[in-house]
């Protein structure tokens, strides 16, 4: 049994053995409420939005920096109007699609009016027009090499025609000035009137008839036999009574075209009543100026 000096020194040694009790039991607890507060910290951060980062070498990386702030409207604008398809851009594509379909199709338009002067030049088709012997209104011979240097456009018709050949020659009145005044002034076609009545249409009447119509329109007549070559030559349907006595009446019926050649003498197309003289004038300066790219000589002197 242990003597009363030594009950103290027992005492103190079991409160010393308790203080380490609970000193090793704060040491198991302490590292857990550490790690809670740990994983407290660590799902703040992983809360925060990432943002990717490219390095220099080319590797793509994510950091917990935060997002930058939404552009403004000025900003988008001005990016807009930067980038790479602004609307200076799209201007400019229109423009040139705009301007590539109008040139397609003057090319179309031009080659086919190639493709017809082609046609009327082709083996076994009828040709239109050829050598012929008539009289101008001064009297002097005129032939087909008159008609080269310059297109010619050449109607058949007469002076006691009441209505068709009046319209045509209004017409063919207001395609002279219309084509001259389109080619700066200058005289790139000959106009010409074929008489199809050569026993009345002498060179007096159709030298007054014409004048009511286009100063600068050519008279041409001849014989009852040279005019009737030209039209065969033209094709050109003709009518006319032969061995017509003076002052007696009769009907004359003749085709209603105008024939436009080139300035080799070669038909180039023909037309009609249904041509305007606007539409007339725009498919004789066509021909015209595929003519001039073509780098051939054109006489544009005034015609004697």
């Amino acid at each position: 049994m242990a003597s009363a000096s030594t009950l103290p020194t027992l005492l103190r040694s079991l409160r010393a053995a308790q203080g380490c009790s609970r000193a090793h039991k704060l040491c198991q607890i302490r590292p857990y409420s550490q790690l809670l507060s740990q994983t407290a910290e660590t799902t703040r951060h992983s809360l925060r939005p990432l943002s990717r980062h490219v390095h220099p070498g080319g590797s793509n990386a994510f950091s917990t920096s935060t997002v930058r702030p939404a552009k403004t409207i000025e900003q988008l604008k001005a990016r807009s109007s930067t980038g790479p398809f602004s609307w200076k851009s799209a201007l400019l594509f229109v423009l040139t699609g705009a301007g590539m379909i109008v040139y397609f199709q003057y090319e179309k338009a031009r080659l086919e009016r190639e493709r017809i002067v082609e046609m009327s030049k082709g083996v076994g088709k009828p040709r239109v027009g050829g050598p012929f012997v008539l009289k101008d209104l001064n009297g002097d011979t005129f032939t087909e090499e008159n008609l080269k240097g310059k297109y010619s456009f050449v109607y058949f018709g007469f002076t006691h025609c009441p209505d068709i050949c009046p319209d045509e020659l209004d017409k063919m009145a207001e395609i002279i000035d219309e084509v001259r005044a389109r080619s700066n002034g200058q005289e790139v076609m000959r106009p010409v009137f074929i008489t199809c009545d050569p026993a009345r249409d002498t060179p007096e009447v159709l030298r007054a008839y014409l004048k009511e119509f286009h100063k600068d329109i050519i008279g041409l007549t001849g014989t009852y036999e040279q005019v009737r070559d030209v039209c065969r030559q033209y094709r050109v349907y003709f009518s006319t009574p032969q061995n017509i006595k003076p002052g007696e009446d009769y009907l004359v019926d003749h085709s209603i075209y105008f024939y436009l050649m080139d300035p080799e003498g070669d038909f180039v197309e023909c037309i009609g009543r249904q041509d305007t003289p606007q539409t007339a004038s725009k498919v004789i300066l066509d021909h015209i100026g595929d003519w001039k790219r073509a780098g051939k000589p054109l006489d544009v002197a005034p015609s004697k």
